[in-house]
């Protein structure tokens, strides 16, 4: 076992913790520590050709959460927790995109650029000429929610609450946020925090269709 698994006896109980908190302790904040961490797991989420095409808005700012609420459905969990994610996706991918990611790379694994030239046509073969083009933002977007995922369960190792929402008005967000002259979208939001002692949906059991319902090897 490598010393950084995690057993599993743990990471199930962390899963049947957690559930869509509905009501928030807004007196409760994410320890800046926690908080790291869970900065540092959005930024390992994966993503196909590992291009990233989104951008973590992370709220605090009260006023700012206020704000989002009647964009949310009237949901106060937006405003009662401790920190508001916001996961935007880019609109559009272009080569300039492609490059940034290719200089980061070349950065990071200390490769000339020019040795990724049999890559980039590769990704630009899909992104720019290729299948994904004609849908890049929903394609941005399910990227998006490969990170969207992977927080809520690391969150629940933290023993942190999350609730994912799409019930929301992403044109609301995205006018409030700034987002449209930033080439982004607004895909889902994810308060994060703590849940309230009183939120009656913590104690109820957790129903999902027996594993023999949903799996099928072949």
């Amino acid at each position: 076992m490598h010393s950084h698994s995690v057993a599993s006896d743990s990471l199930l109980a962390a899963l049947r913790w957690r559930y869509a908190t509905k009501k928030f302790d807004p007196s409760r904040k994410i320890a800046s520590a926690d908080w790291k961490t869970l900065e540092e797991a959005l930024v390992l989420s994966p993503s196909a050709f590992g291009l990233q095409p989104w951008k973590f808005l992370v709220i605090t700012d009260q006023a700012t959460k206020e704000a989002l609420v009647p964009a949310s459905w009237g949901q106060r969990q937006v405003a009662d927790c401790s920190h508001l994610v916001v996961f935007a996706y880019k609109k559009d991918l272009g080569m300039d995109f492609i490059e940034k990611n290719l200089q980061r790379i070349a950065e990071v694994r200390g490769v000339p650029v020019e040795s990724l030239e049999g890559y980039r046509k590769v990704i630009a073969g899909t992104v720019i000429d290729g299948p994904a083009h004609d849908q890049i933002a929903a394609w941005n977007q399910r990227q998006t929610y490969l990170a969207f995922g992977s927080f809520m369960t690391c969150a629940a190792l933290l023993g942190i609450d999350t609730c994912p929402m799409e019930g929301l008005v992403p044109s609301k967000y995205d006018e409030i946020l700034g987002l449209p002259e930033r080439g982004l979208m607004t895909g889902a939001a994810c308060p994060a925090g703590y849940r309230a002692a009183d939120d009656r949906y913590a104690s109820l059991p957790k129903v999902r269709f027996e594993a023999r319902e949903v799996f099928e090897y072949i």
